[in-house]
């Protein structure tokens, strides 16, 4: 089957606010997929908050489906490496997504076996000449959890080497399966340019998503904050791996 064929979702992922922690590994050793390891770079292990826009998707490709094509995401993830003969695919693992959708939480829950959940959601994206201000929340409990940054200069292209370009170039997606191993997916885009912040970081109780030692590694400051301006995305149908 042809690879244009196996496609199950396009659309653009904009304004994305990358919020970077390091951790211990052995905090995330309960969620790495079977068949994966952990990534880490210069030997340190990374969580990121993301929160992000979702525009113009299309499921197949060219199906728009409707009320679904705009939407907001946060996301809590981390990062592993797999071996496939020669080919050393460096993937991302999500803990918990969070959408404004009850249908995409339910659809990405069956078809990949990811962490959806639906909550109520805002966000506010607000430029300014060179500067940018870009808000994600979301309702939690009761409560507003948010995920902020405020830009500075224009962006550029991550520096060779950088953590900048380790995070954002990630191109696989590996999802833990009920049954046994894990779903591996192909997530096609070019390298996003990226804006330094000023002032970025979250706010709110994230226990409830992400359980208390993720929580208060999320309350710290940030060991490295940037937005990526984002770009189209193919998200492609998976394949079961051991």
């Amino acid at each position: 089957m042809s690879q244009s064929k196996r496609v199950f979702l396009s659309a653009e992922w904009r304004d994305l606010v990358m919020l970077n922690y390091e951790v211990e590994p052995g905090l995330l050793n309960r969620y790495v997929p079977a068949g994966t390891t952990l990534d880490s770079f210069k030997g340190r292990t990374y969580v990121s908050l993301v929160g992000f826009r979702f525009c113009q998707t299309k499921l197949l490709g060219c199906f728009p489906v409707p009320f679904h094509a705009n939407f907001a995401e946060v996301n809590l993830r981390f990062y592993v490496r797999r071996k496939e003969g020669a080919d050393e695919r460096r993937g991302v693992v999500f803990i918990a997504e969070v959408v404004p959708r009850r249908a995409i939480a339910a659809t990405a829950r069956l078809v990949y076996g990811e962490n959806y959940t639906y909550l109520p959601m805002r966000h506010r994206i607000e430029t300014e000449k060179s500067k940018m201000t870009a808000e994600y929340r979301w309702q939690v409990g009761g409560q507003w959890c948010k995920l902020f940054a405020q830009t500075v200069d224009l962006p550029t292209h991550p520096q060779e080497g950088s953590l900048e370009q380790f995070i954002t170039e990630h191109y696989w997606g590996y999802s833990t399966q009920r049954k046994r191993g894990c779903l591996e997916y192909h997530v096609s885009h070019v390298p996003w340019h990226v804006w330094a912040t000023t002032r970025a970081g979250f706010e709110g109780e994230a226990s409830v998503l992400y359980g208390q030692e993720l929580a208060t590694v999320l309350q710290r400051r940030p060991d490295c904050a940037f937005v990526a301006d984002g770009s189209p995305v193919i998200v492609f149908r998976g394949n079961g791996v051991q």
